[in-house]
């Protein structure tokens, strides 16, 4: 029986070389009010934009209850589109510990509704993603909006930029997925030839 990693990749002129050719990454903007997301599949070069908003939840109410719908949020996104991986932007502690902290919870929401359906998560600094998309770890939001829109030939900029930085992540991780693997393949083969 072939397992759905398998059915996503196509036998290159190796025989133990595989190339990649499918992949789809739900990338993950975390926050308690506002989550973004974004559903993008790579095919071979190919890049397309899936499906793409922000789950929100109200001031007001209480905190576990905005975390179940989070979950419940990215439960059913996972359902959907049964994706490969989900991708996050990592925490960021700037100026405001408590907004840092209720970041951290809707991540956690994010992880575990990955976690329960198998879904391996891959975590990227505001910077990374950045570079990724843009070439400069400091762009500006807006330019990072251009930039998605370009690369996902969109019509227009996402209408959110918490859905725009989310297509970012996914974007960062679909393009750097067969380099890392790569790397995390080399560093398994060195350290078994280490433990020999």
């Amino acid at each position: 029986m072939r397992s759905r990693a398998d059915a996503h990749r196509k036998q290159a002129s190796g025989a133990t070389r595989r190339i990649l050719q499918r992949m789809i990454v739900l990338g993950i903007d975390p926050g308690l009010a506002n989550t973004g997301y974004g559903v993008v599949a790579r095919d071979g070069a190919h890049l397309a934009a899936l499906d793409g908003g922000v789950i929100e939840t109200r001031a007001g109410v209480p905190q576990e209850r905005r975390l179940a719908d989070i979950h419940a949020a990215i439960d059913a996104l996972l359902a959907e589109h049964e994706p490969d991986v989900v991708a996050l932007e990592e925490l960021y502690f700037g100026q405001n510990v408590r907004t840092a902290f209720a970041v951290g919870h809707a991540r956690g929401a994010v992880m575990l509704a990955a976690g329960q359906r198998g879904v391996p998560c891959a975590s990227y600094t505001p910077q990374k993603v950045k570079s990724a998309v843009c070439g400069n770890g400091r762009a500006p939001k807006e330019q990072v909006a251009r930039m998605v829109q370009a690369l996902l030939a969109l019509p227009q900029t996402p209408a959110s930029d918490h859905a725009s930085d989310a297509l970012a992540v996914a974007i960062c991780h679909v393009n750097g997925a067969p380099l890392s693997g790569s790397v995390a393949r080399a560093l398994q083969t060195a350290e078994a030839v280490l433990v020999r």
